[in-house]
């Protein structure tokens, strides 16, 4: 199969963006926007492919060709196979390489692969990397070689049939699990860097002192070195200042401006690495000033804050599938709309619900304004549906024994738990707008979350922690957090210590025809036959149920869902995006008005 006929697998729904896909150059955007380079070489395209049984050796006959970076059981792939978890998956390709000087090394970059990612070079075994959600990288300066070289990537993923890290995908979906995903699904790039180079930065704003704090760490760094950081805002040089690298500095902002969800300022930041007067590698990032913390309104209950003044959020489950992409969207320009889709419905916050998306998506949630909270994808056990109806009864479970009821009774597998919740920080660590992590989604997987929280909270002071969102709180972390789907919302209990969510409501369902992935909704959530019934019914939630419970101390409401996915068809949005189910001047001064209502 050549560029010119690919094609997305027919024959299901499909977004307005499946079109537009180029499969010679899909994703063409740089996938690094904190870090960016001038010079890079983007992988994405098609790719030779084999499924084959698992610890099989390295294919000397292929299947056919995916496009990467479109996961294989996905539409847009060109394959739409399922992989079994007796199976590995095979990725082939070539690439051309000029040679380089010993003055240079090239990296290989994964944006993410699902799950466990074996990579090889002209026939050696160069890596490994295990997790589905986080981005890795090799330097395989020396295992290439002038003119066309040979990169083979095998994946094993045993979807929900294993206790790792996997969100909502399972084998055989159903109730409110979604079709599992497999193999390469962000970009695949190579980057040409000096022997000495920036390999990481951390930024972290200081509104109270008006200063960020950098940290720039280097790869086989040497004495004589130093970093000179150029901030600028709209164009406009702000401040410079030079520091060594390895060593926390803190740049004074003059003048500064905040970032909030109203008027999303970034500073602009250019990193130079020096040796004397020469430049010996620089990137480009960016910033914004704000703070993320837990402070008392004027009655003095518990609120989040932003900017150390309370800020009530209000915003949608965004679970980040896709009908043709499954996990990876069909572009940059299709992600970017459900973002600008939460702006103009009038909210000010997302959850991104057991997923962890491309870099770019975090970049346009900090450039249009639009606060996130992150879950840690969830791993352990996938609870029957029968547990759904046992948790009311069981939120004071302890966690920290007694592992296996709830899947994690390896400890290998907690280990691993806890190497991908640090991975994710890590990669998403300078996100101006990324205000609370959740590291447990009702009790999946969940363990020792007190534990994990106190090292979450010290490992990243700025932002704050969801601990247990739904299910079984331990008493800890900065939210007290409920998911009410069935029970009026006005009996919501306070706490007085912790600022009290409802991190998950709603899901009021309407089926469009044409529209919806499967036509028979899950019979959990309420249904409506209209668009009229729908709208009063979400009115009637929002001002005769949740206002008041904002007035009586509740922080956060996060309303299920962006999106209709699979079966759950209670989105704001079809889940081809095509259809809005309410109207945009309905839903904008609705939830202004439940903004606005909080207590400062």
């Amino acid at each position: 199969m050549t560029s010119e006929h690919w094609q997305p697998i027919t024959g299901q729904l499909l977004t307005p963006w499946a079109e537009k896909v180029d499969p010679n150059n899909p994703w063409p955007e740089y996938p690094r926007p904190q870090m960016e380079r001038e010079h890079w070489v983007n992988l994405n395209g098609l790719w030779d492919y084999a499924i084959q049984r698992r610890n099989n050796p390295i294919p000397v006959d292929y299947d056919g060709q995916i496009l990467v970076p479109f996961p294989v059981e996905s539409a847009l792939s060109g394959v739409k196979r399922p992989l079994k978890p007796n199976q590995e998956l095979w990725y082939r390709r070539t690439f051309e390489f000029d040679g380089h000087s010993e003055e240079k090394r090239l990296l290989l970059h994964f944006g993410a692969v699902d799950w466990q990612a074996t990579v090889f070079i002209n026939g050696q075994k160069i890596g490994s990397h295990k997790g589905g959600y986080c981005p890795f990288s090799f330097d395989i300066s020396n295992y290439i070689k002038p003119g066309k070289n040979e990169l083979v990537v095998a994946v094993w993923d045993p979807s929900d049939k294993g206790k790792q890290e996997h969100g909502k995908q399972v084998l055989k979906p159903g109730f409110i699990w979604y079709t599992a995903i497999s193999g390469i699904w962000q970009t695949v790039w190579l980057e040409e860097v000096p022997q000495t180079y920036i390999e990481d930065i951390h930024l972290i704003p200081d509104i109270d002192r008006s200063l960020l704090e950098v940290r720039v760490g280097c790869a086989n760094s040497r004495p004589g070195l130093t970093v000179l950081a150029r901030v600028s805002l709209a164009g406009n040089p702000v401040t410079e200042l030079s520091f060594s690298p390895d060593k926390t500095c803190e740049i004074q902002i003059p003048g500064m401006q905040l970032w909030s969800p109203e008027s999303p300022t970034l500073y602009d930041l250019q990193i130079t690495l020096l040796d004397g007067l020469q430049e010996v590698d620089r990137i480009s990032s960016y910033f914004g000033m704000r703070k993320f913390s837990l402070g008392k309104d004027s009655l003095g209950k518990p609120r989040l804050c932003l900017n150390n003044e309370p800020y009530f959020m209000l915003g949608p489950l965004d679970q980040g599938y896709w009908p043709d992409g499954l996990y990876t969207p069909p572009c940059d320009e299709a992600m970017r709309s459900d973002i600008e889709f939460c702006k103009i419905a009038g909210f000010n916050m997302l959850r991104k619900h057991v997923k962890v998306e491309p870099a770019r998506f975090y970049y346009h949630c900090d450039r249009l304004g639009i606060i996130v909270w992150q879950d840690m994808p969830n791993g352990g056990m996938t609870p029957p549906a029968a547990w759904f109806a046992f948790q009311n009864s069981a939120v004071n479970r302890k966690d920290d024994r007694h592992y296996a009821p709830l899947g994690r009774s390896s400890q290998s597998n907690r280990q691993q738990f806890e190497i991908e919740l640090k991975e994710m920080v890590n990669s998403l660590k300078n996100s101006v707008s990324l205000a609370v992590w959740v590291p447990f989604n009702e009790g999946w997987g969940q363990f020792d979350a007190r534990r994990i929280g106190s090292w979450l909270k010290e490992y990243d002071p700025s932002r704050l922690i969801d601990l247990t969102s739904g299910w079984f709180d331990q008493g800890a972390g900065d939210c007290r957090s409920l998911h009410i789907y069935f029970r009026p919302l006005n009996d919501i209990p306070m706490d007085a210590r912790r600022a009290t969510v409802l991190s998950e409501f709603g899901g009021y369902q309407m089926t469009i025809s044409d529209h919806a992935w499967n036509n028979k909704p899950m019979k959990v959530y309420k249904g409506y036959q209209n668009s009229e019934s729908l709208t009063q019914a979400y009115r009637d939630l929002l001002q005769l149920h949740l206002l008041p419970s904002i007035k009586r101390g509740l922080s956060a409401a996060i309303y299920t869902q962006t999106t209709d996915v699979e079966i759950e068809l209670n989105g704001y949005l079809t889940y081809d995006r095509q259809i809005q189910k309410f109207a945009l001047d309905f839903l904008n001064p609705l939830h202004g008005e439940i903004i606005q209502a909080s207590p400062k």
